[in-house]
């Protein structure tokens, strides 16, 4: 990304608010199309969120540089609880309005280099950067109690969810980005496995 007092150059990254924008020198109709293909293969259809193929490419880039820097980050995982009765008493579309409420939600909440995606049917990950396990852990309980207070609407029907969150703080043991990522995602189905609806680090 470019710094405030830089000069932009063709290609450039520009952060505005939540929203990364590329500046292009000229009409180059050929570039603006290829950055569309690629917006489309990063974001998820459904949730509009970022997608695993973006979530997987900025673990990366975030492992990189609390390797390089000594930084510190954490990240969450979490999946919402026996999602697959929601679909069966409410019906499919009722799920994916849930999914698509709830990812509205956790961006409201988010600060400006967080990182959300939706990386399966019905599980979440948040990137946390310069956040240590303790304050990743507080977030997450807030997100937690958030979502089980959260009356989610469906053709006037009120459907209740909650999350089992799993949190893991990047360590210099941790070989690579899927260490990482797998540490956290045990720890949320150790929240699973305890009974659901909690959080796990």
């Amino acid at each position: 990304l470019v710094e405030p007092q830089g000069r932009l150059r063709h290609g450039d990254q520009l952060k505005v608010g939540r929203t990364i924008l590329k500046f292009i020198v000229g009409d180059d109709v050929e570039v603006q199309y290829h950055e569309e293909v690629y917006r489309l293969m990063t974001t998820d259809g459904l949730t509009q969120l970022n997608n695993r193929r973006y979530f997987d490419e900025m673990l990366d880039r975030e492992v990189a540089r609390a390797k390089r820097y000594k930084r510190v980050f954490s990240l969450l995982v979490f999946d919402i609880d026996h999602f697959k009765s929601v679909n069966d008493r409410f019906g499919h579309l009722a799920g994916d309005a849930i999914l698509r409420q709830l990812g509205a939600i956790l961006l409201g909440r988010l600060r400006i280099n967080d990182v959300l995606a939706r990386i399966g049917g019905e599980e979440f990950a948040l990137i946390t950067p310069e956040v240590s396990l303790e304050g990743a852990t507080e977030l997450a309980g807030k997100i937690n109690r958030l979502i089980g207070d959260t009356r989610f609407a469906f053709e006037g029907s009120a459907v209740e969810i909650t999350v089992s969150v799993g949190v893991a703080e990047w360590r210099e043991d941790f070989d690579d980005a899927w260490s990482l990522f797998k540490a956290a995602d045990e720890k949320m189905y150790e929240a699973k496995r305890a009974g659901r609806n909690q959080v796990c680090f």
